[in-house]
């Protein structure tokens, strides 16, 4: 019988200082792949230290060697550029009101980045996560779990008119390309023996719940967005394209609604009532829902999808210094098992503690002490719930 109340992280660590400088040395050409891997080992490794220490059963390497959980791929697929978004808004429709958005938003425009499709794309040798998975494999014995963008996310992060239109005329030209890429990294993945590959599609609730003009931080095109019923249909057609008819390993998506500020009030608001009829038809075995702050809404919004998928419950808010009581953890945790059995929750952090290289939402420490709590509170479950 499958773990009760397994304990794992979405992804993201903290990165030091010295990493964020030896990432940036690299991009600039100042220092060699080598250099830059020997620091990144290191980091890999620590994180690996802090998940087990703190009783993590399905780990990850952190996204150590990652600029941010999307805009990595730039160095691993020819044909996209990595372009800050104060470089973007060179081709904003309105820079003007842009800006005014990154600052009611709290988004530092020099910092956040974006792959932009620029030529055609093409997988360079060792995939998107293939070494940072085979790293990991030979350093420890749980199993893991290797997160990586979501074919919409990457898709319309990418695809920016006035860069994009001459390798690709549309969003579904790049798509086709995106979903065979995304498609080949999990089979990869599969056969190296990783247990959960987890596809990050945050911006599924910037589709649902930002404003009519709103271009989001992490993905500038939305300005030429659909009707957002459009846009989930297409989120879910390439979701399903990726993935239809892979088995063998666990497949998830994680959707948030936001992880780049510690203010909540610039942070998405609203349930998850509208996304579950998309997300629940997605062929894929977790939803990755952050679910520990106000923000995401009543519990009661699954009743009508009772024991469809699996559940990653996001028990910690990874912005805060607070940290989360057992009791709550426990407490929360139990109102949903009124929908999901015991073996079909995950418990995690709502998102990662170091979305962006150099916009960590929180230290090494306090996230450790927030995954010890998750921990406790797993095994008080499991005491509870042992059959």
């Amino acid at each position: 019988m499958a773990q009760k109340f397994m304990v794992t992280t979405v992804g993201s660590w903290t990165r030091t200082p010295e990493l964020v400088r030896s990432l940036r040395a690299k991009q600039a050409g100042e220092i060699e792949q080598e250099e830059f891997d020997r620091i990144a080992d290191e980091a890999v490794l620590e994180c690996l230290r802090r998940q087990d220490a703190a009783g993590v059963e399905l780990v990850t390497d952190g996204e150590q060697r990652r600029d941010n959980f999307y805009s990595y791929v730039v160095d691993k697929i020819d044909g996209m550029k990595l372009m800050p978004v104060s470089e973007l808004m060179n081709y904003m429709p309105d820079r003007a009101n842009f800006e005014e958005q990154l600052r009611a938003l709290d988004v530092p425009a020099f910092a956040i980045k974006s792959p932009v499709a620029v030529d055609k794309l093409r997988k360079k040798e060792g995939g998107l996560s293939l070494n940072e998975a085979a790293f990991l494999q030979k350093h420890t014995d749980k199993p893991i779990k290797v997160p990586i963008p979501g074919p919409y996310l990457l898709t319309r992060s990418a695809w920016f008119e006035g860069l994009s239109k001459d390798a690709y005329p549309t969003q579904e030209d790049l798509a086709a390309d995106v979903v065979k890429i995304l498609r080949e990294e999990i089979i990869a993945l599969r056969d190296m023996g990783v247990e959960f590959v987890q596809l990050d599609e945050p911006t599924l609730t910037q589709v649902v719940y930002g404003e009519e003009s709103a271009e989001t931080f992490m993905c500038a095109a939305l300005s030429s967005r659909r009707d957002p019923d459009v846009e989930m249909n297409f989120a879910l057609e390439l979701m399903n394209e990726t993935v239809r008819g892979i088995d063998g390993v666990k497949l998830g998506v994680h959707v948030c609604r936001g992880n780049w500020s510690r203010k909540e009030d610039v942070l998405l608001v609203g349930n998850y009532g509208p996304l579950l009829p998309v997300l629940v038809q997605m062929e894929i075995d977790q939803l990755v829902l952050e679910m520990a702050t106000p923000r995401a809404g009543e519990v009661d919004v699954f009743k009508e999808y009772a024991g469809e998928k699996e559940i990653g419950l996001g028990v910690v808010n990874p912005r805060t210094d607070e940290i989360e009581s057992v009791e709550s953890i426990v407490d929360r945790t139990k109102e949903f098992l009124r929908y999901f059995e015991p073996e079909h929750i995950y418990l995690n952090p709502d998102c990662g503690f170091g979305t962006f290289a150099e916009r960590n939402v929180n230290d090494a420490d306090t996230a450790t002490r927030k995954l010890e709590a998750i921990s406790a509170a797993a095994g008080r479950l499991r005491e509870e719930f042992n059959d």
